[in-house]
């Protein structure tokens, strides 16, 4: 008898861990869609496939072709494959697929008396925690990393020389509406703060971070000397949110995390490239959250994608230490996407 209940005993622990476990860890893919797939043959299935098999608990989307839509589509393939997602775009090119039944879902972080892009915010509680979720897709005008490279960020076309002085490379950056963009989504990260609800924000900023153009990097991938303090990554660390990829690997030169371009084999080669005799290979899709004091938590990070990356408008081999899960399918974008495993503290 005493065998039977120590059995009944470690049975209920094991289930009771199982479902702790279950419950407590979620997981977040961000990825940008290339113009809903549109751009790759079979891209449209692709995103159905990689969703289905990546399987994640809430889905940033960008470059959503056309609205809601699109994802009432996408929300009725996933079901078929057995996936059940709740989904929104309030008519933005932005959208968030959740498992969680959202408490809102709304525009946010939007800056009135700007064109600063807005974000789409959805509040969902996560194992008794409520969490705020931000999808975003920020101005892609003025991509200025390319002027330490040759070549202009509003032309896409060479120009005469580099230009590395971080000034003017920064006061060219901030004629996009990015910063606006931040800077609006943070005032509001202070309402969900007060209100007691971690935050996690990811998509496309079409801005490379800080963290990957320092002193260490300055003569790898066309840096070419150049040290800049870009403003997004600076102004979302400064507010003490966290970017999910350089907390797990700060190493930018073993570990550079490239998103943007993806080597999609899929893909037309030369639709890949938008400056094809630079190393223009950078990180500008991001995943970054506040843990309101430790009640989120981050457990792992993985880039999704094609592990080929691409190299003055050729698809080549990968070349670094990074983590990529590759899903058995076609790749639908020309980025790679991010994955990350939070664990939260339940109220």
């Amino acid at each position: 008898m005493k065998r039977y209940i120590c059995l009944l005993v470690g049975l209920f622990c094991l289930f009771h861990f199982e479902a702790t476990k279950a419950s407590d860890t979620f997981t977040v893919l961000q990825l940008n869609l290339w113009h809903g797939g549109g751009r790759v043959p079979g891209g449209q299935q692709g995103i159905v496939d990689v969703l289905t098999q990546v399987d994640a608990d809430v889905v940033f989307l960008c470059e959503i072709s056309g609205g809601q839509q699109f994802v009432e589509q996408l929300l009725d393939k996933l079901k078929s494959s057995g996936k059940n997602y709740y989904g929104e775009t309030l008519g933005m090119d932005i959208g968030i697929l959740s498992k969680f039944k959202p408490d809102s879902i709304r525009k946010g972080s939007l800056d009135p008396a700007s064109n600063a892009r807005p974000m789409l915010k959805m509040v969902a509680t996560v194992n008794g925690q409520p969490v705020s979720f931000y999808a975003c897709h920020l101005d892609y005008t003025h991509y200025e990393c390319y002027m330490p490279r040759g070549y202009s960020g509003t032309s896409w076309k060479k120009i005469e020389q580099p230009i590395t002085d971080e000034q003017t490379v920064l006061d060219a950056n901030r004629q996009s509406w990015r910063d606006e963009s931040i800077l609006a989504f943070l005032r509001e990260v202070q309402t969900d703060i007060k209100e007691g609800r971690p935050v996690i924000m990811g998509g496309d900023f079409n801005e490379p971070s800080h963290l990957d153009w320092g002193e260490d990097t300055k003569n790898l991938w066309d840096h070419n000397g150049a040290v800049i303090r870009w403003d997004c990554s600076r102004m979302l660390q400064e507010a003490g949110l966290k970017d999910t990829y350089r907390q797990k690997y700060p190493n930018a030169v073993k570990y550079p995390g490239f998103t943007f371009p993806a080597g999609n084999r899929a893909a037309v080669e030369k639709e890949l490239s938008w400056a094809p005799e630079a190393d223009e290979r950078d990180r500008i899709d991001f995943i970054y959250y506040h843990p309101l004091n430790r009640v989120l938590s981050l457990k792992k990070i993985q880039l999704v994608g094609p592990a080929e990356t691409v190299i003055r408008g050729k698809i080549a081999e990968k070349d670094s230490k990074d983590k990529i899960l590759t899903p058995d399918c076609v790749w639908p974008s020309d980025h790679k996407g991010n994955l990350a495993t939070f664990k939260i503290r339940g109220k």
